[in-house]
């Protein structure tokens, strides 16, 4: 089973890096976007990427903030889960700029009116946060494993090297770094839901798009946050977390439970969302929610969210809610499917010309309001989920992220 998935890693891998060679070398020529739909796959994979970073740290939170104990073994998982998938995120973004070298010119030549270089200035204290954070949560366990013949000479010499020289493990220490990372995580809470809400408030205030200006999407974008990292969560505990005892079948069925919650409080507000403008017929945004819902890509709603998504998952936890793998079924279904949710917010908008006959007046290969992934794109994002899914491999092998006996080997 382990070579196989090694295999298709690779074979994914491979096929990923050649949409990267066709990125680097044809620029945007190869993608499906153009003038009129500026935003397509990419933008909607940095999206569900960041999405999975905040509810990731927000429910890391739970933990060093709040003190849920129950949690406490998985803390350490959620901070990297959240450093990971951030990193991906931005991955996938970079891709996506038309000149991919002068990212840095948002730091050097700064415009405080725009809301985007806000966000990513708190993509970056929130970065800064999360390894500091991330440190200092794991450096007593890599000073264990620094000094455990029990470990590879691998894992000794790098949790030697993520210690940076810090080797301490006296009390008072230890229960000082402890208070240091509450007051960064309760740094971090208004943080996480600043840039995520911010990412939500990005598109609510842009005022031409009436399928996006909305007050309800910030608060989507909150909500979806938690519920697609706490679905990542819970699958990472279920299918990777040794020795199936009676600890994990508990941690797993509070972590269903709590993903159960959310899934409920996300299709409560994503009822409202789309059953207020369509009451009457008359929203001028109505249509184009019909169009989510009946047109082309009906499928991506109805099936792929709210079927494979949210339905069966839903099934899952309420009547197999102590069974780990039923759960954890759940758990990666409602991540692996949120990204339906992330396309149908940056795709419709961007379907409806802005000035009525515009779809006339200029005709060309890029003037159109039509738009589908194409290979190219759906290639290099496959990149980025290879090169998540590397760290994650990497990170379960070099580092204490649920607890030095219980990392899958």
């Amino acid at each position: 089973m382990k070579r196989a998935l090694y295999v298709l890693w690779a074979v994914a891998f491979a096929l990923g890096a050649w949409g990267v060679w066709e990125r680097l070398t044809l620029g945007h020529r190869l993608a499906g976007y153009g003038s009129y739909v500026v935003w397509g796959l990419w933008v909607s994979a940095y999206i569900y990427l960041v999405g999975l970073s905040a509810g990731a740290f927000l429910l890391s939170s739970l933990v060093y903030v709040f003190g849920l104990q129950r949690l406490e073994r998985i803390g350490k998982l959620a901070l990297f889960t959240a450093i990971v998938t951030l990193l991906v995120a931005l991955l996938s973004i970079w891709f996506d700029l038309g000149h991919m070298a002068r990212f840095y010119r948002v730091f050097t030549s700064p415009n405080f009116s725009s809301m985007m270089a806000w966000m990513i200035w708190l993509y970056t204290a929130y970065f800064v946060l999360l390894l500091a954070e991330a440190y200092l949560a794991f450096r007593p366990d890599l000073v264990r494993w620094s000094r455990d013949a029990a470990r590879t000479p691998i894992q000794r010499v790098v949790a030697r090297w993520l210690t940076l020289g810090r080797t301490a493990l006296d009390p008072a220490t230890v229960a000082a770094e402890g208070r240091a990372v509450r007051i960064l995580g309760t740094i971090g809470v208004p943080l996480a839901v600043a840039f995520h809400g911010g990412v939500g408030a990005l598109f609510a205030t842009v005022s031409a798009k009436l399928y996006w200006h909305q007050s309800i999407v910030p608060i989507l974008f909150l909500t979806g946050a938690l519920v697609s990292g706490g679905g990542l969560l819970t699958a990472v505990v279920a299918f990777a977390w040794a020795p199936r005892d009676d600890a994990w079948r508990q941690l797993t069925a509070l972590l269903g439970r709590l993903l159960l919650v959310l899934v409920l409080v996300d299709v409560l507000l994503e009822w409202a969302e789309f059953s207020i403008p369509l009451w009457y017929g008359t929203s001028p945004e109505g249509h184009l929610l019909r169009q989510v819902l009946w047109g082309p890509y009906w499928w991506v709603f109805w099936i792929v969210h709210l079927g494979l998504g949210t339905a069966i998952p839903t099934i899952l936890l309420v009547a197999r809610g102590r069974d780990p793998i039923a759960v954890g079924t759940a758990g990666l279904l409602v991540a692996a499917t949120f990204m339906s949710v992330r396309l149908n917010v940056v795709i419709p908008a961007q379907l409806e010309p802005a000035l009525r006959g515009l779809e006339r007046a200029f005709v060309g290969p890029r003037l159109v309001f039509q738009y589908a992934p194409t290979v190219h794109e759906w290639l290099v994002t496959l990149f980025v989920l290879t090169v998540g899914a590397a760290l994650f491999w990497l990170g379960a092998r070099i580092l204490p992220l649920i607890d030095a006996k219980e990392v899958v080997r």
